[in-house]
C-alpha cells in the first residue's frame, strides 16, 4: 500500500521493520471508503495525487468525485422519470396509427443522437424498427413501440447503463403485456440510485480523512 501511494511513507526502526502509526491506520480506512465510493483504481490515483498536488488542486480533485456521483444520481433519476412518463403515456395511448411512425432521421433528431447511434442500438437488439420497401431498397421505420424503446434506451444509456444491462431491461419490457407490470426496470433504477447513495455516504466518510491528508503541513513529498 505504501508503494501504491495509499498510505504515507512508513518510517523504519533501526532493525529495519516498518513502524506503522495511527495515521497509517486512518489512511487505510480512508482508502477503504474511497474504494467503495469510486473504485479501487481511482481511489489509489486520488490518494497518490492529493499528496502531490497543491492544496487547492487536491481539494478540487476530491470535489470532482462528489460532482461525478451527483451527476450519476441525477442521470439515474432522469432515466426513472423517463420510464415513468413512458409508462403513463402507454396507458393513455390510442391504437398506434401509421402517422405515429418516424423515420430514422426524425427519431435521431427528436432524441438528439446521431442516426448511427440508432443503427448501433438496432444491431445490439435494443431498438427494433420495421423495414419498409422504397424505390432504392428498404428503409427503417419506427412505429410507436420502437420510438418508446429508443426513448427508454436513451434514458438508460444517459444514466450510465452498459449495453448488456439495457438489453436485459428491454427484453423484460417486451415480455410485459400490462403496462402496470413494468416495475422491473423501475426497481433496477431504484436499486441503482440506492447504490449511488451508499457510495456517496462512503465518500463523505472518507472526506474528513482526505481533508486531513490535504491539510497536513508535514505531508512529505511523494516518493513515486
Amino acid at each position: 500500500m505504501e508503494a501504491l501511494g495509499v498510505i504515507s511513507p512508513v518510517p523504519r526502526a533501526p532493525n529495519g521493520y516498518r513502524r506503522f502509526s495511527r495515521r497509517h491506520v486512518l489512511d487505510l480506512r480512508v482508502y477503504r471508503d474511497l474504494s467503495f465510493a469510486v473504485g479501487p483504481v481511482q481511489a489509489r490515483r486520488v490518494m497518490r495525487k492529493i499528496r502531490a498536488l497543491p492544496h487547492g488542486e487536491a481539494a478540487a480533485l476530491v470535489n470532482s468525485l462528489h460532482v461525478g456521483l451527483d451527476r450519476l444520481r441525477a442521470d439515474a433519476l432522469a432515466a426513472r422519470e423517463a420510464l415513468e412518463t413512458i409508462r403513463a403515456e402507454a396507458s393513455a395511448d390510442a391504437e398506434p396509427a401509421d402517422e405515429d411512425a418516424m423515420t430514422i432521421t426524425e427519431l435521431a433528431g427528436a432524441l438528439g443522437v446521431p442516426a448511427s447511434t440508432l443503427r448501433f442500438w438496432e444491431k445490439a437488439g435494443l431498438v427494433l424498427p420495421e423495414r419498409v420497401a422504397t424505390r432504392s431498397g428498404t428503409a427503417r421505420r419506427y412505429p410507436l413501440h420502437a420510438v418508446r424503446e429508443a426513448r427508454i434506451t436513451a434514458a438508460l444509456r444517459a444514466a450510465g447503463y452498459r449495453v448488456p444491462d439495457v438489453r436485459r431491461t428491454m427484453d423484460a419490457l417486451r415480455r410485459l403485456h400490462d403496462v402496470h407490470d413494468a416495475d422491473d426496470p423501475l426497481r433496477a433504477l431504484d436499486a441503482h440510485v440506492d447504490a449511488i447513495t451508499r457510495r456517496t455516504l462512503a465518500l463523505l466518510r472518507a472526506g474528513a480523512g482526505l481533508a486531513d491528508i490535504i491539510g497536513d503541513p508535514r505531508r512529505p513529498a511523494p516518493a513515486w
